[in-house]
């Protein structure tokens, strides 16, 4: 009878001892979410996106200025800041594969 039990109790053991690893794992989502807020945080503590979309659209303007005067400034900076806003997107989503890579 004590035999039987002290075997019961080391099937428990060993059983929840190997499920240990598989509870720790977290899964893909969990880790994209964590990576997406660790660069979130970062960029805002950074001011990241308005620099990046504040920079092109300066430099659309000054563009725009040489090549077509005062419109051509307001054009070339409205042109700028748009390509700020995707050159910053594809910035964040390399920023976050980056950090779910490192963290594995």
């Amino acid at each position: 009878m004590i035999h039987r039990m002290h075997k019961a109790a080391a099937a428990i053991l060993l059983g929840s001892l190997l499920a240990m690893p598989l509870l720790a794992q977290e899964t893909a989502q969990e880790r994209h979410d964590r990576a997406v807020r660790s660069q979130h945080a970062h960029d805002a503590r950074h001011h990241t996106t308005a620099k990046v979309v504040g920079g092109s659209a300066a430099g659309g303007a000054v563009i725009g200025a040489v090549a077509g005067g005062g419109k051509g400034a307001l054009i070339g900076g409205a042109v700028g800041a748009g390509g700020g806003l995707v050159a910053d997107h594809v910035r964040k989503s390399k920023g976050v594969k980056k950090r779910e890579r490192e963290e594995r």
